[in-house]
């Protein structure tokens, strides 16, 4: 290990060319023979998996470069010590390996107690290799003459040094202690998720709840150990108020009214909502806004404030049970009693059509062209959509009544001519 620039620069001096070619060619071939290990981990476990099986798989193709290219440094240090040639290079890139794979693993970790996304996915080798920066200047003995010249870019603003030392330190600590915060807010929210007594809503709000005091407390961690007065934050409350009372007010009443949302359990994952011309199920509940999904698989995200504002149809607010109105018209000559039994029958074999309540048919109208008749029919599962159900009923009909004779009318007028028109 060297402890200074000068003595690294003595040791650059007294290094021997063939010395050097024997361990280059090493960490050479030992790189290639990792590089084809990984890349053929990375082809056998290309298939999707879930749980264990694809946390190993991910762990295994994250451990293969850094350990292969581990196991091909040692033999070569081994047959290197055993001709009497140097392997001091061979030395330092055994810690360094070693300290790759745990910081992988680390990260990968951590990662995955985060929501997964392009983002998230990005910044795991960004973060890990900074790591590994760090922990390798450490081994080579340069981190302590690197961090004296980071410190010593500074300027003083009053009292108040700071430094780009200072500055990187905040910056790490922050994002260290937010991404702890985010991990635990993760497990928390997955563990509450599979609690069978606790309902759905409930779980939201808790885990809302937790993730905003980590979060909390993860910022005001940092701001005390980087040495900044708590008691300034009431500058920063003030300047807060100002900026919500200006451009923020809806950003913060649509955080406040999620908060409304999870906490009165009038909109809960899974309830089937009508928002205006939207229609679909909740599937999840932010801070910002609600996620609704339609039965064509588009998601629509409404702001919280158009929940609390606005009049919304929750069709499984109190009751999942929802009813359907089919109607029918059959003409003047048939068996209008026949074609009623026949459309309760075609209803109760429905499979998505529940007994209780029974279905029923009524006679609703003597129309111009017809009697009116309506199938009223409960469902139990509206997310599942309502189309199907009719469609199914209505062409079953349509079936029973050519094989009974029954006719479906259809608007018709007669003209009558009083005279011929003179030739």
């Amino acid at each position: 290990m060297v402890e200074s620039w000068q003595d690294l620069l003595v040791s650059i001096q007294d290094i021997s060319l063939l010395d050097v070619i024997p361990q280059i060619a090493v960490l050479v071939c030992a790189g290639m023979a990792a590089f084809y290990l990984h890349r053929l981990i990375a082809r056998l476990t290309a298939a999707d998996s879930l749980g264990v099986r694809h946390f190993t798989q991910r762990t295994i193709q994250r451990l293969a470069f850094p350990i292969s290219m581990l196991l091909v440094v040692l033999l070569g240090r081994a047959s290197l010590a055993a001709l009497n040639q140097g392997h001091w290079a061979l030395d330092l890139a055994v810690p360094l390996l070693i300290s790759l794979a745990l910081i992988r693993i680390l990260v990968y970790m951590l990662r995955k107690g985060m929501r997964s996304g392009p983002l998230v996915k990005a910044s795991e080798n960004v973060i890990g290799i900074l790591i590994w920066l760090v922990v390798g200047l450490h081994l080579v003995g340069l981190l302590p003459g690197l961090l004296v010249a980071m410190d010593s870019l500074a300027f003083s603003v009053g009292d108040l040094r700071i430094s780009l030392l200072a500055v990187i330190k905040l910056l790490l600590l922050m994002g260290l202690l937010l991404v702890v915060a985010i991990w635990l807010s993760g497990m928390i929210d997955r563990r509450l998720s599979r609690l069978p007594y606790l309902s759905p809503g409930a779980a939201v709000g808790f885990s809302k709840v937790s993730k905003l005091v980590l979060i909390a407390v993860a910022a005001l961690s940092v701001l005390n150990l980087v040495g900044i007065d708590l008691t300034a934050l009431a500058v920063f409350g003030g300047a807060l108020g100002v900026g919500l009372g200006f451009g923020l007010q809806r950003i913060a009443s649509n955080f406040i009214s999620g908060f409304i949302l999870v906490f009165d359990r009038s909109i809960r994952p899974g309830d089937v909502v009508s928002v205006g011309e939207k229609f679909g199920w909740v599937v999840a509940l932010h801070a910002r806004y609600v996620v609704v999904r339609n039965r064509d698989g588009v998601e629509t995200l409404i702001p919280n404030e158009n929940l609390i504002t606005t009049e919304v149809i929750n069709w499984s607010y109190s009751d999942p049970n929802v009813r359907l109105k089919i109607p029918v018209s059959v003409s003047y000559s048939d068996d209008v009693e026949r074609a009623m039994a026949i459309m309760l029958e075609i209803a109760r074999e429905h499979p998505r059509v529940i007994s209780d309540p029974e279905p029923v048919c009524r006679l609703t109208e003597f129309g111009d062209n017809g009697i009116h008749l309506e199938a009223r029919v409960w469902v139990a599962d509206p997310q599942a959509g309502f189309g199907s159900v009719s469609s199914d009923i209505n062409l079953e009909i349509w079936r029973r009544f050519k094989q009974e004779g029954i006719t479906i009318p259809f608007p018709q007028q007669d003209l009558y001519i009083k005279e011929a028109p003179a030739k």
